[in-house]
């Protein structure tokens, strides 16, 4: 069974306005006000919490340390759960894409480093968790992405076979997981890295989900 794997942050759903804002809800909470912006801080906020906290810490905090992030990523994972989806918005043409694929035969399934229950919430308030067989998030096994374990079991769990499987994303992250996986990593264009996302050396490039149905004839083909 040919099988579409897709990260969510950044890659279905432009998130990045509503973790800045939970990030920004630990700063507040400490007296530096709001840290981080958007858009010039989006691509750090598609590499998690803890990555925007370190950022935000660097600019307000000499000294800071890994402790310092500690203690607020609770705050900011309860705050950013309370308002999940704000902001976020599916990037153009995700839902008709994706419809696409299960029409011509495709599974279809979510393989994030977003919490499991946070990111299962989100793609049901976006109306599209139906549209995926299974999810898999960063604390549903040990491991969570670059190990290649956590796309494995988001292949399995939706009936799929890994040797037909493909990965959709918009990160390194991405490209080391499918290389780990050993299989065909796309990356998405229009995150805040843009084309830039090419120097990870990606299988193909996705400018707009539009073409997303041809692009997976093409890298799995029927056979």
């Amino acid at each position: 069974m040919r099988t579409v794997i897709f990260d969510l942050d950044g890659t279905l759903a432009d998130t990045s306005a509503d973790l800045i804002a939970s990030a920004n809800s630990c700063f507040r909470g400490l007296g530096y006000g709001d840290v981080l912006s958007v858009p010039e801080d989006a691509s750090t906020a598609f590499h998690g919490g803890k990555a925007m906290l370190r950022l935000g810490f660097g600019r307000v905090l000499p000294g800071w340390s890994e402790a310092d992030v500690e203690a607020q990523y609770p705050r900011l994972l309860a705050a950013y759960e309370a308002d999940i989806d704000r902001h976020t918005t599916l990037y153009p043409g995700v839902v008709a894409a994706v419809e696409a694929l299960l029409a011509a035969g495709y599974v279809t399934g979510i393989c994030t480093n977003k919490p499991e229950r946070m990111a299962d919430t989100l793609l049901t308030r976006l109306g599209i968790r139906d549209l995926f067989a299974s999810l898999v998030g960063a604390d549903t096994l040990p491991v969570r992405k670059p190990d290649p374990a956590p796309y494995r079991a988001a292949v399995a769990g939706a009936g799929g076979s890994l040797a037909r499987s493909i990965l959709i994303g918009d990160t390194e992250t991405d490209a080391k997981t499918a290389r780990a996986a050993g299989v065909p990593v796309a990356l998405v264009t229009f995150g805040p890295e843009g084309r830039g996302v090419e120097r990870f050396a990606p299988d193909a490039l996705l400018d707009h989900f539009d073409a997303l149905p041809a692009l997976m004839a093409r890298l799995l083909p029927e056979g």
